[in-house]
């Protein structure tokens, strides 16, 4: 006998990529970013009241939320800060989809959109993306009550472009949901949507671009209505008072993110065009890290080249599922862990 609800029993977990116990790998299976937060964070946590920790954080994070409505250009009752955006993606879903209701989105793409569909007994509305992961037109005539479009996409990095989210969201009668979490690796974002598209939903998240994964913080931009009612769904202390004062300084000192950003995408480009050399497939990357086809002529497939790269100590994502069993998913470290990864595959690729 199962304690559990059905929809729950029967159900798989998300798995997220490896953290080992143990040091000594490069690690380039999980996105993360290779370089530190901004010094004013370290200072801005060392300098909290260690007294203070006792008390509630502020349930409306109005600190950060003033300093993101600033950022975009927006009121600070269109900001909701979520502990991770995985977190509001979650009250997202408790909002707009119930059991049975159909939530929309293509594939393949972040997995974790599975897991919270199946958690509210709703039903999965997939459309595969086209080779070279283009906006599928069928997305639009699902009649979903919510659709999720990650963007950049993962595990591919590639990315769509904004006039085609604004045609969805013009043609779709709910919600669109727009997940940039790796945005600030890009030229482009839909912030600008917010004015034009009242059924629109920005996810951002502070993991990647501003070296603060393991703070879990992310925000929405919407509709102040939408906002609202999302409140009303949101754990009321969500976000502790560490983080807040981690995100309040990351912003303040928005420059360094954006220089650390820069360097990622340089690297970006060195290993897209490193593998290529190596004779990799490789799709244009709007993220931090690339998604790369091993060659039918390399001496290993995809599967025993990341079991035998995690041997040698470097760490890259596989994926194997039908569709991505050729394919390895590699962040963008540092030049140095980039060119241990090269030293490895070439080994490894020239037997």
């Amino acid at each position: 006998m199962s304690y559990f609800l059905p929809h729950i029993a029967a159900m798989e977990g998300y798995v997220p990529g490896e953290q080992p116990d143990e040091g000594g790998f490069v690690k380039l299976n999980t996105n993360e970013n290779p370089y530190p937060p901004s010094p004013h964070v370290i200072e801005r946590l060392r300098s909290t009241d260690l007294d203070a920790l006792r008390l509630y954080p502020d349930p409306e994070a109005t600190g950060v939320r003033r300093r993101l409505a600033g950022l975009f250009g927006v009121e600070i009752d269109q900001t909701m800060i979520g502990n991770g955006s995985d977190e509001l993606l979650s009250i997202i879903l408790r909002c707009f989809a119930g059991p049975g209701d159909a939530v929309a989105y293509p594939v393949p793409t972040y997995s974790y959109y599975k897991k919270l569909i199946h958690i509210q007994g709703a039903t999965e509305a997939t459309v595969p993306f086209g080779p070279d992961f283009e906006l599928p037109p069928l997305l639009a005539d699902t009649a979903a009550r919510l659709i999720l479009l990650a963007n950049p996409n993962s595990p591919s990095g590639t990315l769509i472009p904004t006039a085609a989210i604004e045609s969805l969201a013009a043609f779709h009668s709910g919600i669109v949901v727009v997940d940039e979490a790796y945005v600030d690796f890009a030229d482009a974002g839909c912030t600008e949507l917010l004015e034009r598209c009242p059924n629109v939903i920005v996810l951002r998240t502070m993991s990647k671009s501003f070296s603060l994964a393991g703070m879990r913080l992310g925000f929405a931009l919407a509709s102040a209505k939408l906002i609202a009612g999302m409140w009303k769904v949101k754990d009321h202390y969500n976000v502790n008072r560490l983080g807040l004062a981690a995100a309040e300084a990351a912003i303040d000192d928005i420059g360094w993110m954006r220089e650390n950003a820069r360097r990622i995408c340089a690297t970006r480009d060195e290993l897209t065009a490193g593998l290529q050399r190596l004779g990799f497939h490789v799709w244009k990357s709007a993220a931090n890290f690339v998604f790369a086809r091993v060659p039918g002529t390399a001496a290993l497939n995809a599967g025993s080249l990341y079991e035998e790269l995690k041997r040698r100590r470097v760490l890259v994502r596989y994926f194997n599922q039908p569709g991505l069993d050729d394919c390895v998913r590699i962040s963008v470290g540092t030049d140095k862990e980039i060119g241990t990864l090269f030293a490895q595959l070439e080994s490894l690729l020239s037997g």
